[in-house]
C-alpha cells in the first residue's frame, strides 16, 4: 500500500491511520536527536508559515515558531488585533489570500469547523494547534513523551485523564490511544463524559488496534494500575467565570492530589498535564478561585504537592513538543511551490 503524508494537514489525527502517526513519532525521535548531536538542519528553508492565534498562548506559539526556525522556515504571527480576520474578512477569505503567500498555516482559535474550512479554501497545509474540540499537535508530543518515561511496549502503556473528559486535550488522547492501540481511561463525571459519537468512533478504532478503551465515573477505577496520570484546567479557555462553582462540586473527587497517586498502585506513575496549571493560588485566577473555596488555596485540578514532585512530567514534555512540531512541518512542506499555487484559488 502506497505511505504518503506529504502536503497533509493535521486537523483532528482523525484521518491519520496508526502508520502515520507511528511515522511521526519516530520521525520525532530522529529530529530529537539531531538537533542534541547540534546537527544543523534545513528542511524548511525558504519555507514561510502563517500561525494564526485567535487565542492566547506561551507553549504553542513558542514551540511552533521555534520548530519552524530549527529547520529553517519563517513565520507570521497573526493574532485578532493585528488582522482583519473576522472583522473585515471571512476565514474564507482569509485562508484564499495566505494560502498564496504561505507554504502552511498554523491556527489556534474556537470551533472545530473553522480549522476545517480554513483546510479546504488555503490550499496549503493547516495546522490545528487547539479548538474547542481537538488538540492533535500536543498528542503527538504527549505519546513521545510516554514512550520516553514508560519502558513498555506502546501497546502496553496504560494511562488515564482525569477531569473534564469533554474538552480538547481529553477528546484528543483518546482518539490517538484508539488508534495506536494503548490502554486509555477517561475518569469523569458522567455529564462531563466524553460525546457518544466520539467514544463509538473510538471504539471502532480501537477494535482494529486492540485498545482498551474505559470511560468511568469512579477516579479510582480510573487510575488503578496506570503508567500515566493526566489532567487539565477544569473551565476551559472562553468559558464564563460562574461556570468554576458547578465545575468544582462535580470535578473535586477527581482533582490529582497524593492519595488519587496512591491509588494507582503503580511507585513508577507519572503525572502529566496540559498547562498551565492551577497548581497553587499564585496566578490571578488561582488566588480568585482561592478566594472563594479556600480548600482550593493549594491547587484545583492539581495540587501543588504533586505538581512539584518527581513524578511530574509536563516540563519534560515541552521539550518533546518541540520536536513533534518539526516533524508535522517537514513531512507537509515538501511539495513544490509550483503544486502550492495551483491549488489556491486565486486566479493567477
Amino acid at each position: 500500500m502506497a505511505f504518503n503524508i506529504r502536503n497533509r494537514s493535521l486537523l483532528s489525527l482523525v484521518h491519520h491511520t496508526d502508520r502515520d502517526l507511528l511515522y511521526l513519532l519516530d520521525l520525532s525521535r530522529d529530529l530529537k536527536r539531531a538537533k542534541y548531536s547540534g546537527a544543523r538542519r534545513t528542511s524548511l528553508e525558504g519555507k514561510n508559515i502563517a500561525l494564526i492565534f485567535e487565542k492566547s498562548s506561551t507553549r504553542t506559539r513558542c514551540a511552533f515558531e521555534v520548530a519552524a526556525y530549527d529547520e529553517g522556515a519563517h513565520v507570521t504571527y497573526i493574532d485578532p488585533a493585528s488582522s482583519q480576520i473576522g472583522h473585515k474578512e471571512s476565514m474564507k477569505d482569509t485562508a484564499r489570500v495566505l494560502g498564496r503567500m504561505y507554504d502552511a498555516i498554523e491556527y489556534r482559535g474556537a470551533g472545530q469547523q473553522i480549522v476545517e474550512e480554513l483546510a479546504e479554501y488555503a490550499g496549503v497545509p493547516v495546522f490545528n494547534g487547539l479548538t474547542d474540540e481537538f488538540h492533535p499537535t500536543q498528542m503527538l508530543a504527549d505519546i513521545l513523551t510516554m514512550t520516553e518515561h514508560c519502558p513498555k511496549p506502546l501497546t502496553d502503556i496504560a494511562f488515564t485523564f482525569v477531569g473534564d473528559g469533554r474538552n480538547n486535550v481529553a477528546n484528543s488522547l483518546l482518539l490517538v490511544a484508539a488508534k495506536l492501540g494503548m490502554d486509555v481511561r477517561i475518569g469523569a463525571p458522567q455529564d462531563l463524559w466524553p460525546s457518544d459519537d466520539l467514544v463509538t468512533q473510538c471504539r471502532e478504532f480501537g477494535a482494529a488496534s486492540g485498545a482498551r478503551i474505559t470511560v468511568t465515573d469512579d477516579p479510582l477505577k480510573a487510575v488503578s494500575g496506570v503508567d500515566f496520570i493526566y489532567t487539565d484546567v477544569w473551565v476551559s479557555m472562553g468559558e464564563p467565570m460562574e461556570t468554576w462553582g458547578d465545575r468544582i462540586d462535580l470535578l473535586l473527587p477527581f482533582q490529582v492530589n497524593a492519595k488519587l497517586m496512591a491509588a494507582a498502585a503503580n511507585p513508577r506513575v507519572k503525572f502529566m498535564h496540559c498547562l498551565p496549571a492551577f497548581h497553587n493560588s499564585e496566578t490571578g485566577v488561582g488566588a480568585q478561585i482561592a478566594s472563594q473555596y479556600p480548600q482550593l488555596a493549594d491547587g484545583i485540578e492539581v495540587t501543588e504537592d504533586v505538581f512539584e514532585s518527581a513524578a511530574l512530567l509536563p516540563h519534560v514534555k515541552m521539550r518533546a513538543w518541540g520536536h513533534s512540531l518539526p516533524h508535522v512541518n517537514v513531512r507537509a512542506l515538501s511539495l513544490e511551490v509550483g503544486r502550492r499555487r495551483r491549488l489556491c484559488w486565486w486566479p493567477e
